[in-house]
């Protein structure tokens, strides 16, 4: 970096009174920066040789477009500088493109070509127009909740195109034209009663049954597309090309959760970036806060007075915090040892809250799925409904009472503001993610028996045929009906609690008003809903290929809803959250609730038996063996290569070698963040050279 003086081409004082082209040496001895100087490199040490040496002043000497194409990379707007310098700057990327091959050339007509079609681009984002409005109104921190959204969407979308490209039309089309399909056969050891699977209904059916069928996913709901069971064990030959369905059905499902788990890393990755920067202990000061905290995206009127409270909580939380911690510190052993068991004592309740929610839903499920299948003739279609969607009404019950009683019980453990809402976040989180964990439990424990084949239940079929004829069906009825029931949730909320509270706020009492207040938009709990949403769509996604497309839709609607009932009846929370830390936290969560849904998916490949009356792995001991069977179909050469890589002589070195490549990154890192230290090291060293600065010159005027 040049000194200030050596590049705005100024005169100092010299000998005559006036500083020179160049600075003291005796000056620059005195610095606190120049104390460190023979420990910080050849660049520095040539920064200060520099100071020795006659230069003209003015700009620094044209070093043959050199410096231009440093900045190539960056977009010349992009960089701080001021207008004569990037005058500067263009100057000398023209005079050097003279001297340029036709390489350099070709590489900087490729750079504009990316960034105007980088622009084009950005007109085409969806609902562009909408999150700068959100943005201007609101702050980026509401406007981060409308992006998450809007990623959820644009990741759905893919995943459907996916499924209903590979698995859906093509099996739509060969039945449309009636192709001849070749059925593969089955094992005649099976039992005749597993092959029993007839869902349709029989005789007169009511308007009610098939609205009923509708919403809880059975009946002729069954024998669509939607679900695992309509799909058949079959391939198709046309055209001298062989078309086989189960194939098709297994490597499309893992490869929407391969896409999905690279997008998700991808843009964690990018986030990540910006969050480390962003929350870093060193930014976060008071002069940050008040210098650089303000959002110049909000325009006059209600916002800008909001966004001046959120600031003020923000400095006031930070002295609370400190404030806290000095009280903390001030504390006797006694103290403390109360407090400690004060909060194990809470704790402990906590984890009882939990084991009551999960032992209810387990409850429910069980009792819904006993229900089905017993006097379903004698119940009402109202009752029939309500047992259909008991384990999503107590899951939703649970996922909105326990996280109230998690804010009063934190309160009451002491702990600093922000560690208060990480806390409450992270209890929510595992509630949500684990209530569908208990939910999967459940159907296991039917499904298998409790696990044990040769109990008198699944003796026969290998798992519990009697009460799931189809239990890939059934998983995927739950999913969807869990699907369903959170947005009908929305609407309920929307409809019944916000818009009423809005008027009643607006033109109810004063002291109505007073008490109950506008309602807030609180981005944490409404990311939760989602990722609670994304996480039902990716577990039933492979035992209803449609899920994803539905949820597609199901978000679209979400978004024209939050964003009706953010301007009509919200206003921001008074607990902001930065858009940078809290767009890579909203991922992580995504990412544990991606992880939660492999497990069902790589434990039906791996280890369950498929159904024996329905779907596309019928008759196959595990859906792994499908693929297993395709390689052995394949010329030699091919199926040598695909074991090899599947083998162990493979699999060994690839780990050697993945750690090394850890090792590395990890020695990497490790001296990168000596780097960092030693930079924020000379920063505070460059602070005191302001300081010493500003008081010699104080001293001289």
């Amino acid at each position: 970096m040049e000194p200030r003086w050596a590049e705005s081409g100024r005169d100092g004082p010299g000998d005559d009174g006036q500083w020179g082209h160049q600075p003291p040496s005796s000056l620059f001895l005195q610095l606190p920066s120049n104390a460190t100087l023979r420990f910080r490199g050849p660049v520095a040490k040539a920064w200060g040789a520099a100071l020795d040496q006659e230069e003209p002043p003015g700009f620094p000497p044209d070093q043959d477009g050199g410096e231009a194409r440093e900045q190539e990379s960056v977009p010349l707007k992009q960089l701080p500088l001021c207008m004569v310098e990037k005058r500067r700057l263009r100057l000398q990327e023209q005079q050097a493109a003279k001297k340029w091959s036709h390489w350099e050339r070709w590489r900087v007509e490729m750079r504009h070509l990316r960034e105007q079609v980088g622009g084009a681009l950005l007109y085409a984002q969806v609902w562009r127009d909408s999150l700068h409005r959100i943005e201007g109104h609101f702050g980026t921190g509401i406007q981060s909740y409308f992006n998450f959204l809007r990623f959820l969407v644009v990741l759905n979308l893919g995943g459907a195109l996916l499924m209903v490209g590979f698995v859906v039309a093509p099996n739509a089309a060969f039945e449309a034209l009636q192709l001849n399909q070749t059925q593969r056969l089955e094992n005649s050891m099976v039992n005749s009663s597993c092959l029993e699977y007839d869902p349709s209904k029989r005789g007169l059916v009511s308007y009610f049954t098939y609205l009923m069928d509708l919403l809880s996913g059975t009946g002729f709901m069954e024998l669509t597309y939607l679900f695992y069971g309509y799909y058949q064990n079959s391939a198709v030959d046309f055209v001298g090309f062989s078309y086989n369905i189960p194939l098709a059905y297994l490597l499309s499902t893992l490869a929407f959760f391969s896409v999905c788990l690279f997008w998700i890393v991808r843009r964690a990755v990018h986030l990540l970036k910006r969050s480390l920067v962003s929350e870093n202990g060193a930014l976060n000061t008071y002069s940050n806060k008040v210098f650089a905290g303000w959002d110049f995206c909000l325009t006059p009127g209600t916002m800008v007075h909001l966004k001046h409270n959120s600031l003020r909580y923000e400095l006031r939380m930070d002295l609370e915090e400190q404030s806290l911690r000095w009280r903390m510190a001030q504390r006797s052993p006694s103290q403390r040892a109360a407090l400690y068991v004060l909060r194990g004592v809470l704790n402990l309740l906590v984890v009882v809250l939990l084991g009551a929610a999960f032992y209810c839903i387990y409850l429910a499920t069980k009792y819904a799925q006993q229900s089905q299948d017993s006097d379903q003739g004698q119940q009402g279609v109202f009752v029939r409904l309500l047992v259909a969607y008991l384990p999503s009404i107590v899951i939703t019950v649970a996922n909105q009472l326990v996280p109230l009683a998690f804010g009063f019980i934190v309160r009451l453990e002491r702990y600093p503001l922000s560690l208060e809402i990480k806390l409450t976040l992270f209890r929510s989180v595992f509630l949500r993610l684990s209530s569908l964990l208990v939910l999967l439990f459940s159907l296991w424990i039917q499904i298998t028996c409790h696990g044990d084949p040769d109990a008198s239940s699944c003796q026969i079929c290998r798992y519990n045929h009697q009460q799931h004829p189809c239990w890939e069906t059934s998983v995927g009825q739950e999913m969807y009906k869990l699907l369903i029931f959170d947005l009908v949730v929305v609407l309920v909320v929307m409809l019944l609690v916000e818009f009423p509270r809005k008027l009643l706020v607006t033109h109810g009492p004063a002291i109505m008003g007073r008490l109950w207040g506008q309602q807030e938009f609180l981005v944490p709990p409404n990311v939760l809903d989602l990722v609670y949403g994304q996480t039902v769509c990716w577990v039933g996604a492979a035992f209803s290929p449609l899920l994803p497309l539905l949820n597609t839709f199901k978000y679209i609607l979400i978004f024209y809803l939050k964003k009706l009932t953010l301007f009509s009846n919200c206003r921001p929370a008074d607990r902001t959250f930065r858009a940078s830390s809290s767009n890579f936290f909203f991922l992580l969560v995504l990412l544990l609730g991606l992880a939660i849904a492999w497990v069902p998916l790589l434990y039906s490949v791996f280890a369950l038996q498929p159904s024996q009356a329905c779907g596309p792995f019928r008759g196959e001991p595990t859906m792994w063996s499908t693929l297993l069977a395709a390689i052995d179909a394949l010329p030699r050469v091919a199926r040598e290569f695909l074991q090899f890589v599947g083998s162990l002589a493979f699999a060994v070195p690839l780990f050697l070698l993945l750690c090394i490549l850890m090792f590395y990154l990890m020695v990497l890192a490790n001296s990168y963040s000596r780097l960092v230290k030693e930079l924020k090291g000379q920063l505070q060293l460059e602070g005191r050279d302001k300081v010493f600065l500003v008081t010699q010159i104080t001293e001289l005027s």
